[in-house]
Order: C-alpha cells, then structure tokens, then sequence
C-alpha cells in the first residue's frame, strides 16, 4: 500500500506544502521533510519558498542544522516577499541560537533588505546589538533609532531602553530622555505594565541625571546667596541616588566654605536635625559636628549604628556586672571606657572634661 499522497502524486505543490505542514504538525518530521524536498525538486514554481522554509524549519526541529540553512539560503535565493525575509529571519536565529553573531549579522541585513515590515523590528534591534557588542556606538545607535522608528511595541521599547542606557552611559542624558518617551508612547501600560515600568524607571534616571547636570551649572564661585545654597542642596541630596555618594561631600564642603552662603548652606543641610526650638545652642554640642559630617559625606546611618552598638554595650556593662556582683566603681570604669574605640570618642570624652572642669570650677588644662 502506497503512503504517497494524492497531492503529491498529482503533482500538485499548493496541496504538497499543506500536506506536509500537516505531517509536521502531527509529529511526522520525516515525511513532512520529505514532501516538502518533492516539491523544490519541482523546480522554480510558485511555492518554491514555502516549500525551502517549511523543510528549513522541519529539519531544524530535528536537529540537521547545517542542512536546515541550506534550505534557508535556498529560500532566500527566491527573492519572494513573504516567505525570502521569513527564512532570512530563521536563519539568522540559527547562528544567534549557537553564539555565532558574526554569521548571524549578514542574514539580518537580508531581512531588513527585504523590506517587510513584519521583520524589520527584531533584525534592527539584532543588528544594534551586534554592533554594540563590537562597541560601534554610532552604528548601533542607527539600529536603534530604526527599530524604535517602527513603532513595534515590543521591539521598538527594547531598542529605545538599549539606546537610553548607552546614551546615559555617555552624559547625554537629554536624548535618552526623548528615547524613553519616543518608548513609552509605544507601550500599553495595561497591556504591558512590566515593559512600561521598566522604561518609566529609566525615564526617572535619565531626569535625575538632566538635573544633576542642571544643579551643577548653577553653582557659580562665588555662589549666587539666592539660588546657589539651593542648587547646593538638591546636588548633593541627588548624587546618591544615581550612585554617586562620593561626589556629594566635596558639593556640601564647597557650599560650607563660600562665606556668602555658608549659613544658608549650613542650615540645609540641617534640614532634619530636629530640636532647633531647643534652648541649647547647637554650637555647644559635641555631637554636632559630628552629625553635619556624616549628613554630608552620606554616612549618617553608620554612625547611628555606633551609637546604638556603644550604648547597647555601656547598658551591659552596667546592667550585668552588678548582677554578678562585681564592683560598681570597676563596671562604671569599663562602660566610659567604651567610646573610646569611636571616631567621636574622643570629643565626648572632651566635652565630659570641659563639663566636669566646670561644674567643679577647676581652672582650664593647658593644652599638651
């Protein structure tokens, strides 16, 4: 008994390709294969292409990849309009599948050459990323622009996130701001509200860094007393945020050292101290100092951490010794002992001295 179809014994190759198709999807990659070989050994006819792509995909699936872009390339030669930039797509996947970038760019430069708008989305954003690997910033971004110019709101919002981050990357932070807008209009945040957070983050980074750099311009020497304490301000308090903190303490020491707005800059950066309604002058508290320095150089929460840790420590010492029965005056000794260890240490110990001295109306200790 025969297993030829009558399409195929017809002669028929409309009927061939929809046979074979069929034995593909039923899970017969061998005949599928087969039938569609019987319709390209028919020569040039019309379905030619359909016939080189369905066997390229049929023998991919079954691991023949070398002869898979044979069919390919076999496709590809028809120069047919649908089926040409489909197969010049497949291929191309095929080298990106095994890391073969290289070979994968010459097969997308034929999809785009094909023209047809259905895959120029994926061969531009393949193409950006292929010269940008190779650090062809310039031709990349050529890619890029063309693919978010499709409109494609898959491919059109990766590419202009891609673009967005290298244009940061090079301080233009203006024109990945219009890239990520160009995106986002792309993107329906209901349909896809992942793909819109993640350009509508890169939008906010993008204005953080169009503001440092406006903040920055304004800081004129000397700094203008109306603007400048302010510019000072949100320049040092945006820096960390697009992790730079290490450039935030050198922005409060220059605003701290202009006489004409030191007091404003001062007061700024103050902002959160709290207890200025509090009789005691500031200037009189040993801890101040130390609070303004570790505001401006951003490292607040570990000094509150020592503070905490030595306190923790002191309750110890004075809480557990006494339980054991050991002498007061030794427990009291070891727990004022313990800041001694800090940075602060010393100027607590100072400022107890100076208070000490006073209150017993000791005359001053020279300085050693």
């Amino acid at each position: 008994m025969s297993h030829t179809p009558d399409a195929a014994r017809a002669g028929d190759p409309s009927l061939m390709c929809e046979q074979a198709r069929r034995y593909a999807e039923d899970g017969d990659p061998g005949r599928a294969a087969a039938l569609f070989q019987q319709v390209l050994d028919l020569g040039d006819t019309p379905l030619r292409a359909r016939a080189a792509l369905g066997l390229a995909v049929v023998l991919d699936d079954g691991g023949d990849v070398a002869a898979a872009r044979e069919a390919d390339r076999a496709a590809i030669a028809t120069g047919d309009p649908e089926y040409g930039p489909r197969a010049a797509y497949h291929l191309a996947l095929t080298h990106e599948r095994t890391g073969e970038r290289e070979a994968a760019e010459p097969a997308w430069r034929t999809v785009v050459e094909f023209g047809n708008p259905a895959y120029l989305p994926p061969a531009h954003l393949a193409l950006a990323r292929i010269a940008d690997d190779a650090g062809d910033f310039e031709a990349a971004r050529e890619q890029w622009e063309l693919a978010l110019a499709t409109g494609d709101a898959e491919y059109g919002t990766l590419a202009a996130h891609d673009l967005a981050q290298r244009l940061l990357e090079r301080g233009e932070a203006a024109r990945a701001q219009r890239a990520l807008t160009a995106g986002l209009k792309l993107i329906d945040r209901d349909a896809a509200p992942h793909a819109y957070a993640r350009l509508a983050v890169a939008l906010g980074i993008a204005c953080l860094d169009q503001a440092i750099g406006a903040f920055g311009a304004a800081l004129a020497d000397p700094a203008d007393p109306e603007v400048g304490p302010l510019a000072v301000e949100l320049l040092a308090r945006t820096l960390p945020l697009r992790g730079r903190p290490g450039e935030a303490p050198e922005v409060w020491r220059r605003g701290l050292a202009d006489p004409g707005v030191a007091g404003q800059v001062r007061a700024r950066l103050r902002r959160d101290f709290g207890g200025e309604d509090d009789e005691a002058d500031p200037a009189d508290l040993w801890w101040e100092p130390v609070l303004e320095q570790a505001v401006a150089e951003g490292t607040l929460p570990a000094v509150a951490g020592e503070a905490f840790g030595a306190l923790d420590h002191m309750y110890a010492l004075l809480a557990v010794r006494p339980a054991a029965g050991a002498e007061a005056g030794e427990a009291i000794g070891q727990a004022v002992r313990v800041p001694g260890g800090y940075a602060w240490g010393p100027l607590l110990q100072e400022s107890f001295a100076e208070r000490l001295r006073l209150a017993m109306d000791a005359p001053e200790q020279p300085e050693r």
